[in-house]
Parts: C-alpha cells; structure tokens; sequence
C-alpha cells in the first residue's frame, strides 16, 4: 500500500538556497521513493492571508513552481498543482468549517500570537487580525484531507495545524457516522538542514540573509556568498570550521570527504576569501544545472501552466468522488427516492477525550461532552503514553471533579490532570462541573 505525502508551498516569495536545502530537496528525493505517492501544490488561497499584492502573488506561483520543476520534480510520477485551480478545496472548507469548533480555532497558535501582539501594543485584541487568518487551520485541513493524505511533511511550527486536521476529520467522521476522512500524521524530518543565512541566523528573508537559489544568476550568488559573516582571523591562521555559517553551507551539499578537506583547509590557515570562493564554486557545480533549467522553464510560462494544468486534473481525480461522497453525507446530494427500510438506530454520542500536540512537543487531551464542548483542557505530558494513562485514570472511580475560585480541576488522588475553562461566576462553574460528573460517569458506564 502506498503512503500518500501532501506538501503545500506558499506562493509569496522566491526561493532561496535554505528553501531548497530545507525543503525542496528532501522532498524532491522522497517523491521518487518506492511506495510514496506525492502530492505537492501551490498554495495560493493561503498566499492570500499573508499578501495582498496580486502581481507578488502571480510571480511568486510561476517562479515557485520553475523552481521545484528545476529541482528534479517529476510531474508524470507526482501530482502537482495549484490550489486555486481545485474547486473542491474551498468547498470542502466550508464542509468543515461547519463542524470545527471555535475553541479550537481560538488556539491556532498564529491567531493566538496575533492577538497576544495587539494585547501587548495596547491594541484591540482583533485589529487587523483577518477572518482568513482565523480560518486557515481549516483551510490547511481541507489541502490535507481533499486528499486523504496519510503524511504532511511540516517544521516544528505546523505540527499542530496537522493535530487540528486531525480533530475536525475525528469530528466530521463522526457525526456523520463514516470513515469518510483518514487522519493525517505530522512528519517533521529531524535530519533536514536548517541553513544559517549570512549572519549565522536561520536563513529567512524575514531577516535579510538569504542567499538565492537562482534570482540574479551566479553574480548575485557569488555576491552573497562574499557578505557571510566570519570571524577576524588572518589568512596563514588557523580558522574553526564547525558551527561557522560558511562550513555549515558548504556540508550541505558536499560529499563527506569534500566536508572533510574543506575542513582541514580551513584549519590550517586558508583565507576566509579563499573559502568563500571554494563554497561559489561547490554550490555551482549543483546548482548551475539546475538554474539553467529554470531560466528556460521561465521563459515558457505557457509550459509551466501545462504541467499544473495536467496536475489539477490528476489531483481532480482524487477530490471530486470525495465531495460528492460528502455532499450525499451532509445532505447536499442529489434528491433521490428513499428505499422503504427499517430505520437503523444511529449510536447515542458520548463524551470523549481528544488527544493532541502542541508545538513545544508536548501532548495534551482535552475532554469534551456529546456534544463537542470543551470541559477540561490537561496539562503537558511529555509523552502519549502517559497522556493516555491519564486518561484512563480519570475514567475509573478515583476521578475528582473539585471546584477551585472560578475554574474545577480533574484529578486522581492529589495528581490534578486537568483544568476547566474560567467562568464568570460560582453557579455557571457548578453547572459546568455537574456536566463533567455526569460525561467520566457515562464513561465508566460504557467501560
């Protein structure tokens, strides 16, 4: 059976060397894998949240794709697309925005830290702040599971976007009552290269130290290269190659002896000039190839709409039979005779945890009653098993459900596990209190 990986990038900007050190590349090598059906689009609805320069934005789509085309993506074995060119993306967002709950959404971490901004700056706590920023954890999750992808390759910062699309599949799934959705897995690649930029920060063009992939030919390459920040030493001394921006580069894409004699080069007294013209000349050799490629491919937008084009298709595929299993789930099919039948008793809904991670690596479980209302929210856990025993602790007959000021916390013995949400006074509390009593209890009946 095949693992389907889905990887979407953002169209707004150009690609720099930490891009395709980071990303393009290792994705690029895992879409040739046995076993690996990859999908891979531009993401320009989310483009829109972040850009309102409609010229950056149709650029960006035509320079990102030449780039990952130049790259060695191979659109006869991959499926890649834009996002704007499948309706059934937006449409299913609306799908599952209808059954996302706004707590969840409440705290996405980039809404959260937009409003913690204005907070902070004496700010309304919204201004400025869009609806399109609000939702695009459930536009992230409709990318994700137009598809059904089994892997989303993401950094640290996305992980918990892929615990969101999880919830709102677990969720969709169950009220209506199918196996419509298969829950995604976050894949963050510890192994990848985070490229230092110029100033030995990560490279980002939030920080002005990129150095570019194929924007301004070798020139510009050769350019940057020649601003890395490197220490005083004088050529004839012995220089520190690990932790050095410069040799950092460089061992990303030599072979382990090429590192090696770098190395040694530079401990016995090479110039940081010299080195810096051997790091132009290494990156070249690779990417010298590749940027005429790309020159060529941008020079025939025509030929890149093509190959997007043949990728909507194939992804088209894939969406349209979901969506309409969908709408006919949701009641938006098409009106059809009912078959005269004896009805089937849908299972009553229970109370259940939900288990996450948040981005600091922690695992967490919110419990929430039948209906999907939050009643408690855990503390971090360093790992799921222990979340899960904790679980299954609060659902046996120690579980304590104790007032505490304006919160209640769930505990077993004297280990509070988890903490209700404030209220505004003692009696919405108890109320609230008497509702977490009744669901552990319904729990430990089904038990």
């Amino acid at each position: 059976m095949n693992t389907r990986v889905l990887t979407g990038i953002t169209t707004t900007g150009t690609p720099h060397l930490g891009n395709y050190v980071g990303a393009i590349r290792p994705a690029v090598h895992e879409s040739t894998q046995e076993g690996v059906d990859a999908f891979f689009f531009m993401a320009d609805y989310h483009a829109l949240i972040k850009c309102d320069d409609p010229a950056r934005v149709q650029r960006s789509r035509l320079e990102i794709a030449a780039t990952w085309l130049a790259a060695g993506l191979d659109p006869a074995r991959t499926t890649f697309y834009q996002q704007s060119d499948i309706p059934e993306i937006p449409e299913l967002t609306w799908l599952l925005t209808c059954v996302t709950a706004k707590g969840l959404l409440n705290r996405a971490h980039a809404y959260k830290a937009a409003v913690d901004k204005n907070t902070e700056s004496g700010e309304d706590a919204d201004a400025g702040i869009t609806a399109g920023l609000y939702m695009y954890p459930v536009l992230m999750a409709a990318d994700i599971l137009a598809f059904n992808a089994n892997k989303v390759p993401v950094g640290r910062d996305q992980v918990q976007h892929i615990e969101m699309a999880r919830d709102i599949a677990q969720r969709f799934n169950h009220l209506y009552d199918g196996d419509f959705f298969t829950l995604p897995e976050a894949h963050v690649e510890a192994h990848v290269a985070t490229l230092p930029g110029l100033d030995g920060r990560k490279m980002s063009k939030s920080y002005d130290n990129t150095i570019p992939l194929f924007e301004g030919g070798p020139k510009r390459m050769r350019e940057a290269i020649s601003r890395i920040v490197t220490d005083s030493r004088e050529p004839g001394e012995p220089k520190q190659a690990e932790g050095t921006a410069l040799f950092t580069i460089y061992q990303a894409f030599a072979s382990a002896d090429e590192g090696a004699a770098f190395a040694d080069a530079l401990k016995g007294g090479m110039a940081w000039g010299e080195a810096k013209k051997q790091l132009f000349e290494r990156l070249e050799r690779d990417v010298a190839p590749m940027r005429e490629h790309y020159d060529a491919l941008m020079a025939r937008p025509d030929e890149i709409a093509d190959v997007l084009r043949d990728g909507a298709k194939k992804a088209r595929a894939q969406a349209t039979p979901l969506l309409e299993r969908l709408r006919e789930a949701v009641g938006l099919g098409q009106a059809k005779p009912a078959p005269v039948k004896k009805a089937k008793k849908k299972a009553a809904k229970r109370a259940r945890f939900v288990s996450f991670r948040e981005a600091d690596g922690k695992f967490h479980f919110r419990f929430v009653d039948a209906d999907g209302a939050e009643l408690a929210l855990s503390r971090g856990f360093d790992d799921p098993k222990a979340a899960g025993m904790a679980t299954r602790a609060l659902m046996g007959a120690e579980a304590i459900v104790q007032a505490r000021d304006k919160v209640f916390v769930l505990s077993v013995g004297d280990d509070v596990l988890a903490e209700s949400p404030a209220y505004a006074d003692p009696a919405a509390r108890d109320d609230a209190m008497a509702r977490a009593r009744q669901a552990l209890a319904s729990l430990a009946d089904a038990d």
